[in-house]
């Protein structure tokens, strides 16, 4: 065969990987502000979906097959940059309802065409790497290191183009980069569509560097920010964030001195008018904000997590506390107290009493040598302070906010008369105080392992009226004094329909509350076995705050009586994530596997398919494991969600990109090879579950650049290993039996398939089992896959 049937593909390669990441991630973000975060998962899985089908058609398509690189790469370049723009359209035109998705045939039918312009995008792409692969099987090493090379660019310049570009400049700018990818060869090949494809990169470049020209997606009829329920009310302001995006729109009431300020369009926070009097701010006195202030007199040091609006701060200043610490997680929301709105809320940030600190509280505070009067957790919701963790992929949306170990480490912060404020929005109080409750427990818990056995005298309990109800939780080393309840009740006399639901010392009720706060050990397992949702402790290794209601419950609707209300953790995400499971189940088999009937006598064939189907979905739902655990539990160390996940995907496909490389030396002794990188992945999974905790403790505070590198370091001995079981695979396939271009593109697409199911698999079983189940869960499907591959003949060294 000439040289010239197998051109070097390695850019182009790189360029279609590189795309399809900043595809993927940047669709995240734009599905976490159109719809709600649990949605995120659709497009990883439809991702890899394409990427499998793409493997699927070059397998059982001969004449597409036949075309070859050098003429199908230039045909997807332009196939793909079309489907961007068109498929963004389509997408940001589609309103959906997600709380009828599962009752309403006109939802489930908008939410498959929404899927299918997805999956459209990421086809081209999946068709491209599969045209390259199978077409240089014995380049393997090489070419899959591109291809991983490509996809960790993409994650570490994903973040700050998004910053530049916005989310949907940067879908625009994946559909240029699947242009450039077909340049060369289709200028080699195929000039008239190189012709229309420089034409198409032209105008995406456009897009890309204007991305205000594009319509904004029109969100979920739920949202604040939907046509439906905005009404006439102006938009002020609009930023896209990767930690979440901003919008500040007019209050709907005329005169109403706030404005609306909206997290990924939902309303987060408000920014309050305000011209420099204190003395006009009178209305904190009968505000819930009132409760810790009132408790212990003039607080000297107080520390916000959640500053957002600027809210507590003013009640801060208000009650006369001399040194103030805000810590707001989005630089956007900063901006808007330092620059865009601050004579609006009379400059805050100037107050010299005043420190405004962009960070994640977790990271800030154990990286914080202070103690403080109060430290205040003000109404943290995973939905919108946190909402970073669920928009970057393979993350769910819960912090490290709520955990028995933050607990601890709130604690420890503490002044010898200090306390720790944490306040919830409760939907229902009176039937669930499913927060509250598991807030009480995780606390409870905190303080026993610290030695502190009569919980009930360390903290106090009140509800307000609110959206709701708003529960106010005040937790101290030291037990609350007499006075402090006398203060703790006036506080509460003051605040019109307050109640008091627990005051130290005193009994606090047969309910499940009470019952939390002062039942014994036995009453307490009781009580939390019998309540109706899951309100447990929480912990770093499960921090999924949220997950109130199990997945079978969630399927039953045990929990739910009459018309459900709208409360996010009324088992919709559990359900979500289970329907999504089971629709990416179906594509992916009818996408991945059905098509394999048009090519059933070659199929015949392929020897060892049992086995080669065995290692490659045990690879490809081990590493989605890895991915999404590492990324989890890197989040408490890097503080921010989104470096987390930047830096997370980054090492691993790098070091999965030198790993593959590396491969090429170990082709005449597989499975001694596999056999010793197993063997290293096992101390690795060790030290992540039990070595990890003391690098965070030690290096947590220290700067941001350090712990990127220390974080690239940790993941790099596993990224080298990871990297090496798919080209050792692929090795083998190719090397027996008479079709290696369809056991190849099979391969990948039982890969693919593995990947897709697993995405959503790893994240139930996370919340169901904790992260260090999975990585044991990890470690055993590789070993299954590995004792498959096994039994598959080795290819011998040539010459």
């Amino acid at each position: 065969m000439p040289s010239d049937t197998k051109p070097r593909c390695y850019l182009e390669l790189f360029l279609v990987s590189f795309a399809v990441i900043v595809l993927e991630i940047s669709y995240t973000r734009v599905f976490s502000f159109k719809l709600f975060y649990y949605f995120t998962y659709l497009i990883i899985g439809i991702a890899l979906l394409g990427l499998g089908a793409g493997g699927v058609l070059i397998a059982t398509w001969t004449a597409l097959r036949r075309l070859g690189p050098r003429r199908l790469v230039p045909r997807c370049g332009i196939a793909g940059g079309l489907a961007v723009p068109l498929g963004y359209l389509l997408i940001a035109a589609t309103q959906l309802n997600t709380l009828h998705v599962a009752d309403q045939v006109a939802e489930v039918l908008k939410l498959a065409l929404v899927c299918a312009a997805l999956f459209g995008q990421f086809l081209a792409g999946g068709v491209a790497l599969a045209a390259i692969f199978a077409a240089g099987p014995d380049d393997m090493p090489r070419l899959y290191g591109a291809d991983l090379l490509g996809a960790a660019l993409a994650c570490a310049s994903c973040m700050p183009l998004m910053r530049l570009l916005t989310p949907p400049g940067c879908v625009m700018l994946a559909g240029l980069c699947y242009l450039l990818a077909g340049l060369r060869l289709g200028l080699a090949h195929a000039r008239p569509a190189a012709v229309v494809g420089a034409a198409l990169a032209a105008a995406l470049l456009l897009l890309a560097l204007f991305p205000g020209v594009l319509p904004d997606p029109i969100v979920d009829e739920a949202k604040t920010m939907s046509p439906q329920r905005r009404g006439t009310s102006r938009v002020l302001f609009s930023r896209w964030d990767p930690v979440f995006r901003v919008d500040v729109v007019e209050h709907p009431v005329p005169g109403d001195p706030h404005y609306i300020l909206d997290h990924d369009g939902m309303w987060g926070s408000v920014l309050t008018r305000f011209d420099g009097d204190l003395g006009k701010l009178g209305r904190f006195e009968s505000d819930p904000r009132a409760y810790p202030f009132k408790l212990r007199g003039k607080l000297e040091r107080v520390l916000i997590v959640g500053a957002a609006g600027g809210q507590e701060i003013l009640a801060s200043l208000y009650f006369g506390v001399a040194r103030i610490t805000a810590v707001e997680l989005n630089p956007v929301t900063v901006s808007l107290l330092t620059t865009r709105f601050a004579d609006y809320t009379g400059h805050l940030s100037d107050d010299p009493r005043v420190t405004l600190v962009n960070a994640e509280g977790r990271s800030f505070l154990m990286g914080d040598r202070e103690r403080y009067d109060l430290i205040w957790f003000v109404a943290p919701d995973s939905y919108a302070a946190m909402n970073a963790a669920t928009s970057g992929a393979f993350v769910l949306s819960e912090s490290y906010l709520y955990t028995r170990e933050m607990v601890a480490e709130s604690l420890r912060h503490l002044t010898d008369g200090g306390i720790v404020c944490m306040q919830f929005g409760e939907i229902d109080f009176e039937r669930k105080p499913n927060r509250t409750v598991r807030y009480l427990t995780t606390a409870r818990e905190a303080l026993r392992r610290a030695g502190i056995a009569d919980f009930d005298r360390h903290v106090l309990v009140a509800t307000s009226p609110s959206f709701g109800s708003l529960s106010t939780i005040l937790l101290a080393r030291s037990p609350f004094g007499t006075e402090d309840v006398t203060h703790f009740v006036e506080a509460s006399a003051a605040i019109s329909g307050s109640r008091v639901r627990h005051a130290a010392g005193a009994a606090a009720g047969e309910g499940i509350v009470g019952k939390v706060i002062d039942g014994s050990p036995a009453t307490l397992a009781a009580a939390l076995r019998s309540y109706p949702y899951d309100v447990r402790a929480v912990s770093d290794d499960s921090p999924f705050f949220w997950h109130f209601t199990g997945f079978r419950a969630a399927v039953a609707g045990v929990v739910t009586a009459g018309k459900p209300l709208l409360d996010p953790s009324e088992g919709a995400g559990e359900r979500v994530l289970l329907a999504l499971l089971a629709f990416v189940m179906v594509m992916a088999a009818a996408a991945l596997l059905l098509p394999f009937a048009a090519i059933h006598r070659t199929w015949r064939e392929i020897p060892y398919k049992a086995r080669a189907a065995v290692y490659f979905a045990a690879i490809g739902m081990g590493f989605m494991f890895w991915e999404i655990v590492l990324i989890q539990k890197l989040t408490l160390f890097l503080g921010y969600p989104t470096y987390s996940l930047t830096v997370t995907l980054f090492a691993l496909l790098v070091f999965t990109g030198l790993g593959s490389l590396a491969s090429s030396r170990w082709r005449g002794r597989r499975d001694a090879a596999l056999a010793t990188l197993f063997g290293v992945m096992v101390c690795l999974s060790l030290f992540y579950q039990f070595g990890l905790g003391t690098v965070v403790a030690r290096f947590g505070g220290a700067a941001l650049a350090l712990r990127i590198a220390i974080g690239v370091a940790l993941l790099a001995p596993l990224g080298l290993c990871l990297g090496a079981f798919m080209p050792l695979g692929l090795l083998t396939v190719a090397g027996i039996g008479r079709h290696p271009a369809e056991f190849v593109a099979w391969a990948w697409a039982v890969n693919g398939f593995a990947s897709v199911v697993s995405s959503i698999l790893a994240v139930i079983l996370s919340m169901v089992l904790g992260f260090n189940a999975v990585l044991m869960a990890a470690i055993a499907v590789y070993l299954v896959g590995i004792r498959a591959l096994a039994g598959i003949p080795a290819r011998p060294l040539s010459g």
